[in-house]
């Protein structure tokens, strides 16, 4: 045996340096070569063997490793760097919003959005089953919905149901047509829990405005007849395509097993809740899945520790799939912040109301799920928009250091207002921060759907990048696709500048391109715990690495928000280009 240990130690040393020097089976050189890895310098070329990063260096090193059948590209000076990583995004139902009749947060006047809505439907776009149902609608729309009901109440739509999707996923509105079909009227609401009629835009007498929020809008969503599974196939294949184009290789699907007519902020996992992943795993099967999909398992905010186990369940069922791999649960602890829904969890009182927004978890017990899912190896992802919130989450991440000191990777998403208090709590406990930063800009979400109902110290808080990563913070890129677009080289610009239609918001809160591309990719591949296998180009990992059309270290900002991706690799084979 004593003889036996060199020899295999030799063998594998002798395999392994028959990797190194053979042939790479492409080379790129004559580029400048953003690696991701801490502390290394621009290089000049990457060799690729069977999918994964062979050698990254200068043009002679690499092209040392090349040989007759190797394929080259001659860069041309361009920009070669990791495939960008979204932490935290809803990529296939953003492809079916993407295929039907999607407003795009666009605000249009109310007559004219009328013809737009009857345009669409000619086109057939907007139609599912009998109902009229429009996506990507601004939440500018809810303080109009008297304007919505005059024109959406009466003519050709007195018997048309008609539901107005809103961009941010937790809003909506529902003409008088589609609240007859849910009965919900004044007897109705006045009839609801004091919870549940929060959730309800009603008048002082209890007759409903068509506002909805939360549950409640889960109401109406659940009444919208599905898509057909073509329909959604279609959609997950868009959803690749689109996430590829903009350079995209790897994102965090934040409610993989939660289908459309799932009751996302009160849902109730089965056994059988497989939401996308059938999807996922047809695409899988096909080929067309040329991205790493972080799926994780959505589950009820006041969850027990018990309840995970049919989580578990479900991820055995698609274990082995390629490229889809299950680190952890999500939980939603609050909602939006935006004027009139209000349910994001605010530490002082919303001016207008006195209230606080809506705490979903039990902050009493939430660190025991916490500790439960670190049991099974699983980290929790955590929906925190108002700064009470991301304290309670942050709470629950405590209880579980107490037990075991090791950082687990857990994450928070959204942070639109923290506690200074808590900034350096993200670094004491190894939560990383998942921001969508496009969102970090002086527009109508951010001015005046906010700043006239919470305190100015919150206000002045609201996307704290800089303060975040100053304390120590992991920062890393997310898009909340369909909230916002996917192409990240829009959110590593408007993090830069922060400004907007209204101004620049907090320009404290700046962070520099360079913590962007590391948020965009070796941060992110951590969150999704993937760091190991792809976020740099380093040898053996996997070869996604993207072309761009710029010099993204020198150009000025405005021309950074335009970055095109001239060429996308996954496991090093090409997976877009654009159309000549």
């Amino acid at each position: 045996m004593q003889r036996l240990i060199p020899n295999l130690l030799a063998a594998a040393l002798a395999c392994s340096s028959f990797y190194a020097m053979a042939a790479a089976d492409l080379v790129l050189v004559n580029g400048k070569v953003y690696t991701a890895e801490p502390g290394q310098a621009l290089m000049q070329a990457v060799a690729i063997k069977d999918g994964k990063i062979l050698q990254v260096g200068s043009d002679a090193q690499i092209n040392a490793l090349a040989d007759a059948s190797t394929q080259r590209i001659d860069l041309a000076g361009k920009v070669l760097m990791p495939g960008m990583i979204d932490t935290h995004s809803h990529p296939v139902f953003a492809g079916a919003a993407t295929l039907g009749a999607n407003l795009e947060d666009e605000v249009k006047p109310v007559p004219e959005l009328e013809q737009w809505i009857l345009e669409q439907v000619k086109e057939g776009r907007g139609r599912a089953g009998d109902v009229i149902s429009i996506a990507g609608v601004s939440s500018a729309y809810w303080e109009q919905n008297q304007a919505l009901a005059k024109v959406f109440n009466q003519g050709r739509w007195a018997d048309q149901p008609l539901v107005l999707g809103g961009i941010d996923g937790h809003t909506g509105w529902a003409n008088n047509a589609m609240l007859k079909r849910l009965n919900i009227d004044a007897a109705a609401v006045k009839a609801m829990s004091e919870k549940d009629r929060g959730y309800v835009g009603h008048a002082a007498d209890f007759t409903p405005n068509g506002n909805f929020s939360e549950a409640g809008w889960d109401r109406v969503r659940s009444q919208i007849p599905a898509a057909s599974k073509d329909f959604m196939l279609k959609a997950a294949r868009e959803a690749v395509r689109i996430n590829n184009q903009y350079g995209v290789t790897a994102w965090m699907d934040a409610a993989s097993n939660a289908g459309s007519d799932d009751s996302l902020f009160d849902f109730k996992a089965t056994a059988q809740s497989y939401g996308v992943l059938p999807l996922y795993r047809e695409l899988a099967e096909n080929g067309e899945l040329s991205a790493h999909v972080a799926a994780l398992l959505l589950t009820n905010s006041r969850s027990t520790p018990a309840d995970l186990e049919v989580l578990d369940t479900v991820k055995k069922a698609f274990e082995g799939v390629p490229n889809l791999s299950f680190p952890g649960i999500k939980i939603f602890v609050d909602g939006v912040l935006e004027y009139p829904g209000q349910t994001a969890a605010m530490l002082a009182p919303y001016k207008n109301s006195s209230k606080r927004g809506e705490l979903l978890i039990d902050p009493a017990h939430f660190g025991e799920l916490v500790v439960a899912a670190e049991k099974r190896d699983w980290i929790v992802h955590m929906h925190a928009v108002g700064d009470r919130a991301v304290q309670e989450s942050l709470n629950g991440v405590a209880y579980a250091r107490k037990l075991d000191s090791t950082p687990r990777g857990h994450s928070i998403t959204h942070l639109q207002v923290v506690d200074p208090k808590d900034f350096p709590r993200f670094k004491q406990l190894g939560v990383i921060a998942s921001m969508q930063l496009l969102w970090a800009t002086g527009e109508n979400y951010t001015v005046e759907l906010v700043k006239p109902y919470i305190s100015a110290s919150a206000y002045s808080h609201q996307y704290p990048a800089h303060s975040l990563l100053q304390a120590g913070a992991t920062i890393a890129g997310a898009s909340d696709w369909p909230v916002s677009s996917p192409n990240p080289w829009n959110a590593i610009a408007q993090a830069i500048t922060r400004k907007g239609p209204l101004g620049v918001l907090n320009a404290k809160e700046s962070i520099d391109r360079q913590a962007m591309f590391q948020a965009y990719t070796l941060n992110a591949a951590k969150t999704l715990r993937l760091e190991q296998q792809i976020g740099s180009l380093a040898p053996g990992k996997q070869a996604d690495l993207i072309v761009l059309d710029r010099d993204v270290f020198s150009v000025d900002n405005d021309a950074l928000f335009e970055t095109k991706v001239l060429k996308t690799f996954f496991a090093g084979k090409q997976v877009y280009a654009p159309a000549s």
